[in-house]
Formats: C-alpha cells, sequence, structure tokens
C-alpha cells in the first residue's frame, strides 16, 4: 500500500530552533531534519499552535535523509519535516516497522529531488505475520537517580581484560540467500556494518543466542550489544559474558570498547585474539570488582533511556 493510503499527511511547522525558547522542563520536542535522537534536537516552550501530538511519525524529506522516527512526545518541527498520522488505529510495533520501511527509500532521494511532493507514492510493503504477536517492552527509568549524581570519574576505574570478562568466539557465517530462503521475521541479521547497531535485516532465522556484544573483525572494529537472537554474516565476533548481563551494562561496555576503535583498520583488524587481550578501564567497586549496578543506573539516567 501506499504511504498515503496508510497516512495522512502534514506539512511540518517550519520553525527555526533560533526563534523557540528552549526549555528543559517542558513537555513539547522540537523535531529538526537530523537523523540522531529520534529526530530531537531540544524541548521548547509551547507558542499559540497546537503540537503535533505524541504516536504521531515526522519524517525529514530534505535531502537524501528520510529519517523517521514515531514521536513519543508531543513536538513542533523545524523545516522540510513532514508529520504522519494514522488512517486507522496503529501499534507501536507496526509504526516502527513503517518507519524503517520509509528510511530504506532514501536512496530514490538527494537535495536535487526532495521527497516532499511524492512521499506519499511511496509503496510500503505489507506487515510481516510475526509483527502481529511482537511487543517491545520498556524498562522504567530509576526516577530517583538525579544525572548530576552519574558523572563519570574515569579516574576511580580500574583496568579489565575483555577475556577475564567474556568468553570470545566467532559466529557462525550465513549468507543472505540462505536467509531469504526463510523470509522475514523477528531474527536480527548481523553485519561488520556501524551504522544501524550492526543489523542489516531481519529474517525467520538465528544462529546465535542474545544477550551479548558483537565485534566487527574486518573493518573497524565497532562493537553493539545484541539483546535477541541472531544470525551473522562473515567477520563478526561473539563475546559471551561471564557475569549477569542485561542490556543497560551491554550498552555501557559497548560504549567503552568502541572508544578503543581508533587503533584498528581494515590493514589492523580487531581479531579475536586482540579482543582478548585488549583491557578497558571500567567503574570498580569496593572490592575492585566491575561496578555493574553503577553502569546499569548510569545508563538509566541518560535522557531518553525510556526507549531503550
Amino acid at each position: 500500500m501506499r504511504i498515503g493510503d496508510l497516512f495522512n499527511l502534514y506539512q511540518g511547522n517550519g520553525f527555526e530552533l533560533i526563534n523557540m525558547s528552549v526549555d528543559n522542563n517542558s513537555d513539547v520536542n522540537f523535531v529538526a531534519r537530523t537523523s540522531e535522537n529520534n529526530g530531537v534536537v531540544a524541548r521548547v516552550a509551547r507558542v499559540d499552535k497546537k503540537p503535533f501530538p505524541a504516536g504521531a511519525i515526522s519524517v525529514a524529506v530534505g535531502g537524501s535523509v528520510l529519517s523517521s522516527f514515531v514521536q513519543d512526545k508531543q513536538f513542533y518541527t523545524g523545516f522540510h519535516v513532514l508529520v504522519l498520522m494514522p488512517k486507522s488505529e496503529m501499534s507501536l510495533e507496526e509504526k516502527l516497522f513503517y518507519c524503517h520501511a520509509i528510511k530504506m527509500n532514501a536512496y530514490r532521494y538527494s537535495y536535487g529531488r526532495q521527497a516532499n511532493k511524492t512521499l506519499k507514492n511511496i509503496n510500503l510493503p505489507p506487515l510481516p505475520k510475526w509483527l502481529k504477536d511482537y511487543k517491545i517492552g520498556y524498562a522504567p527509568i530509576i526516577t530517583n537517580v538525579k544525572r548530576k549524581d552519574m558523572l563519570l570519574d574515569v579516574r576511580k576505574w580500574e583496568h579489565y581484560y575483555l577475556s577475564c570478562l567474556f568468553d570470545v568466539s566467532g559466529t557462525k557465517t550465513t549468507k543472505v540467500s540462505d536467509l531469504e530462503t526463510f523470509g522475514a521475521g523477528k531474527f536480527p541479521y548481523i553485519t561488520t556494518q556501524s551504522t544501524n547497531n550492526g543489523v542489516a535485516g531481519f529474517y525467520d532465522y538465528f544462529t546465535e543466542k542474545g544477550n551479548v556484544l558483537v565485534i566487527d573483525s574486518a573493518v573497524a572494529g565497532f562493537c553493539s550489544y545484541q539483546e535477541m537472537d541472531f544470525s551473522a554474516s562473515d567477520h563478526v565476533e561473539k563475546l559471551s559474558p561471564k557475569f549477569q548481563l542485561n542490556k543497560y551494562i551491554g550498552l555501557f561496555i559497548s560504549s567503552v570498547i568502541n572508544m578503543e576503535r581508533y587503533r584498528y583498520s581494515y590493514g589492523r583488524k580487531f581479531n579475536q585474539i586482540k579482543i582478548r587481550d585488549t583491557k578497558i578501564k571500567l567503574p570498580a567497586d569496593a572490592t575492585g570488582s566491575p561496578d555493574w549496578a553503577y553502569m546499569e543506573s548510569y545508563i538509566k539516567s541518560l535522557p531518553h533511556s525510556d526507549n531503550i
């Protein structure tokens, strides 16, 4: 079906952030054409014009970005942003599926051919059957942790070998052509790309258990946390925890590991031997062990952590 068959399309506000009053306590977001942070660049005070409602989809149509996000708060927009509102009731999972499908059409556009007039005519794929039973869970924020209390002081951190924290192994190499025989599904296909958390598609097949870290050993040594069971391309190394890992701790550690990426390149790969021999600094408790509770609390204290 076309986008115009599923959604009513509205021109965004076309406001300039410089003319808005930034208010960090406001419940209204300002959405621009950025492809990061759900398109949100600030929180702003209300003006005379009513903001778009939470649950609407923003699409950046300037240039070739076509960034598409479900907005979880009321919002105003900058220039070259369209707003999509479902014509019929639609779950969050369905909206997220359509956002991804919209982004996949970015190749059609450039700064000389923008999507502001033709977006409604883009054809979207049908919803996969598994999506009806798939629900996204949201973990609650720790509301009693103040951001200012969670400043990172690396002087108090300790060094730990990755081999002491994880079992390092390879993953089974799976070809896309093989995955296509199983069809679309809910299990991510992880590659050596450093964008989209390494995910290059979703299929009804997996070879690896989730709740692990993975590292690209072919290009730039990109590390990501994989919550779900998954399949993988070649040169994807797996770090299986020797401790109780969750997504918050996983995101903390993967961010620290990615600080080491400058050491590696296509000519100097971050292979399994180098991974095991790598030391990283992490917060430590009074016993000298990694302070897992602190890492989890820190990630939960960050803005928008409720969307993790």
